[in-house]
């Protein structure tokens, strides 16, 4: 019997109601909550043995992608802002009931060097690293450009790009041949939405950024890839992320005409982060969901 699936009838359908928290956001208290596949998410030991670091890890896609790689093997560290802990010690029981370590790291990105430390007590857990997943990310959407704080402009710089070259730079000391760097940019980077006035263009710089790190890491036998959603369903979302009434249509413009789930996320990471891509570097893979991307 066939297992196929109409990929528009999969996961939540509609916009979303709108829902307010004190920040930062947590995904427990979301509603409905993102599937990040707990109940779905299969392993096939793709990443037996090896240490992963994930930034943004607590929830939304870098959860999903937590929950997957410990899945397939992998111990795995996840870095979160601090605030977040109930979602954080929620992946910790997940990786660990998978018989791996986890490893939890609240650190604010907004403070210089940051970046950094995770790694180094990724290393000092484990022993090695592997896998760096960039993946935090400060979104804050603004209607005019006369209301954007600068304060925010380089608040979003330092978490979402700046903090990359901390991570790599600390990181570039211990990736033996074989690991691999993914970075998480978005839709942004190619069609910037004209409310992200700091946040897209950050995206912009990741993408640039990692076709860099691949060109400049693949003499040394490390693959570097990025990967870049569309509207996906995470507490990102709710932290100012959208413009007021955005949630009630929020992913209803894709060819799919939904959002996505974290869950529809985690296999590209995968994919990217095991020897399945080997002959995969420098590229961008678009999750959107049918998302129009001009790439001209």
């Amino acid at each position: 019997m066939s297992n196929l699936k109409n990929p528009k009838e999969l996961y939540h359908k509609d916009g979303f109601p709108k829902q307010d928290q004190e920040g930062p956001a947590l995904q427990n208290k979301m509603k409905p909550v993102p599937d990040c596949g707990e109940n779905t998410y299969k392993g096939s030991g793709k990443l037996t043995g090896r240490n992963a670091l994930i930034t943004g890890g607590d929830s939304g896609i870098g959860r999903a992608v937590a929950i997957a790689f410990a899945r397939e093997g992998a111990n795995v560290a996840i870095h979160f802002l601090p605030g977040e802990e109930s979602d954080a010690e929620e992946v910790k029981e997940l990786i660990e009931k998978e018989g791996r370590k986890a490893l939890l790291l609240p650190y604010d990105f907004k403070e210089e060097g940051n970046g950094a430390k995770i790694v180094s007590e990724t290393v000092k857990a484990f022993g090695a690293l592997d896998i760096l997943v960039l993946n935090a990310a400060q979104q804050i959407a603004h209607e005019k450009l006369e209301d954007l704080p600068m304060q925010q402009v380089r608040d979003t710089f330092q978490v979402n790009i700046i903090s990359m070259y901390e991570s790599v730079k600390e990181a570039e000391k211990y990736l033996e041949p074989g690991s691999t760097i993914v970075t998480t940019s978005s839709v942004n980077s190619f069609n910037p939405s004209v409310s992200f006035f700091d946040y897209a263009v950050t995206n912009g710089a990741i993408s640039t950024f990692t076709a860099l790190l691949s060109g400049y890491f693949a003499p040394k036998g490390i693959r570097v890839n990025g990967v870049a959603p569309g509207p996906v369903w995470t507490p990102l979302q709710l932290d100012g992320g959208q413009l007021e009434g955005g949630l009630e249509s929020f992913g209803q413009d894709t060819q799919l005409a939904r959002s996505g789930q974290p869950a529809e996320l985690a296999p590209t990471y995968v994919l990217l982060a095991s020897n399945d891509s080997s002959y995969i570097s420098g590229e961008i893979i678009k999750v959107t969901g049918g998302s129009t991307i001009s790439t001209e």
